[in-house]
């Protein structure tokens, strides 16, 4: 009597195919008989937040032309989980992702179906480059930022009621961060259109100035705060204090190789779907002097635990920094945000939203690396 083969769905863009999709493909095709679901192109751009190079068509095809996969289909449906009717028609007995494919949503929809739910790391083809679609897009080496701790105090509605600081990191573009990341992706698009794909020598304040005012030209109404430019410009981790203007008073750097070490194997990200139609992360708002205070405290309690190295704390108050952002942004707080921290509350130390929350990665901190998260890697000087 013949056993079907298990049959395996694999999910996503697969714009620009290259040497790291193949093999990503070949290793799941390995686990039995492989499907592809890809984006459509209206919800590639509504989940990057831009149209994917080649159609829908033609991913199809490129797909269907390799040996490995049995079939490709476009997804119909819409958001992280628009592989539901794939998924019914496929019935999979295998669901395989990669680091940045992967999100609780996925997973949860995994366990109440009971379908296998496996994460794979991206490994390249022995002596071939690792490849992302990012490089092959732009060959852009412009970082991204992560704030960590304190973001809105470089908003002065925010430092008039108590002066703080704003913790920042600079991220090398290793994987393809999208569009509503809360990593400044914004900025740094600012940033490509003036400096193309490298960051220029020079003064690094005056570089991130200069970022600052093209971003927000004279007769900007709704200003992006400093700490974007400056988290992108200045690499390792960063200490921005403001005292109720655009531009810090001071700032302090730690280049320390191991402390950046420590920290940047202490982060991962998890993918986050984009929050629905109409999410204004301003509605609502609640600034007081005990507020901004409170994140303050908390911002100057995260760089002490940082530079001693101090996991449990870092993660204490990197948590008691979102919550004091939640406090004065409530709409940064929602269902579903607190359904994927409660996914990892066991397995963190800490936890906030990326950039103001509007949708992007929920960044945990932890003393050893959390399986099927995304890693990131600190910009050196």
């Amino acid at each position: 009597m013949s056993t079907r083969k298990k049959r395996v769905l694999v999910t996503g863009c697969f714009d620009l195919l290259h040497s790291g999709h193949v093999a990503f493909l070949n290793e799941a095709s390995r686990h039995g008989e492989l499907f592809v679901g890809i984006g459509s192109d209206e919800n590639v751009k509504n989940l990057k937040g831009r149209y994917p190079v080649y159609t829908e068509l033609e991913r199809k095809y490129l797909l269907e032309s390799l040996r490995c996969v049995e079939q490709c289909t476009v997804n119909t449906g819409w958001g992280i989980l628009d592989f539901l009717e794939t998924l019914d028609a496929i019935h999979p007995d295998i669901l395989f992702v990669n680091e940045d494919g992967n999100s609780p949503e996925k997973e949860e929809l995994c366990r109440k179906r009971g379908i296998e739910y496996i994460v794979s790391r991206r490994i390249p083809h022995a002596s071939l480059p690792v490849r992302s679609t990012t490089a092959l897009r732009t060959e852009c080496n412009i970082p991204y930022r992560i704030d960590l701790a304190g973001g809105w105090l470089d908003q002065p509605f925010v430092s008039k009621y108590s002066p703080g600081s704003v913790l920042t990191i600079s991220i090398e573009p290793t994987i393809e961060f999208n569009d509503r990341s809360g990593m400044a992706s914004s900025t740094r698009r600012n940033a490509i259109e003036l400096w193309k794909t490298e960051l220029p020598g020079g003064d690094r304040e005056k570089l991130a100035k200069m970022l600052f005012r093209f971003e927000n030209p004279p007769g900007t109404e709704i200003i992006s705060g400093s700490q974007d430019a400056l988290g992108i410009v200045l690499p390792g981790l960063n200490k921005l204090h403001y005292a109720g203007g655009y531009w810090p008073d001071h700032i302090q750097s730690c280049r320390q190789e191991d402390v950046l070490e420590w920290l940047e194997n202490r982060l991962s990200l998890v993918t986050l779907g984009p929050r629905e139609g109409g999410f204004s992360v301003l509605a609502d708002t609640r600034v007081d002097s005990a507020s901004a205070s409170r994140l303050a405290v908390a911002a100057d309690k995260c760089w002490d635990a940082i530079l001693q190295k101090d996991a449990a704390a870092f993660g204490r108050w990197f948590t008691e920094s979102f919550d004091a952002q939640a406090a004065m942004f409530p709409h940064m707080m929602d269902g579903p945000v607190r359904e994927v921290i409660d996914m990892y509350r066991n397995r963190a130390l800490g936890w906030k939203l990326s950039g103001a929350g509007g949708g992007g990665y929920l960044i945990l901190v932890s003393e050893s690396r959390i399986s099927g998260t995304i890693q990131i890697k600190i910009r050196r000087p």
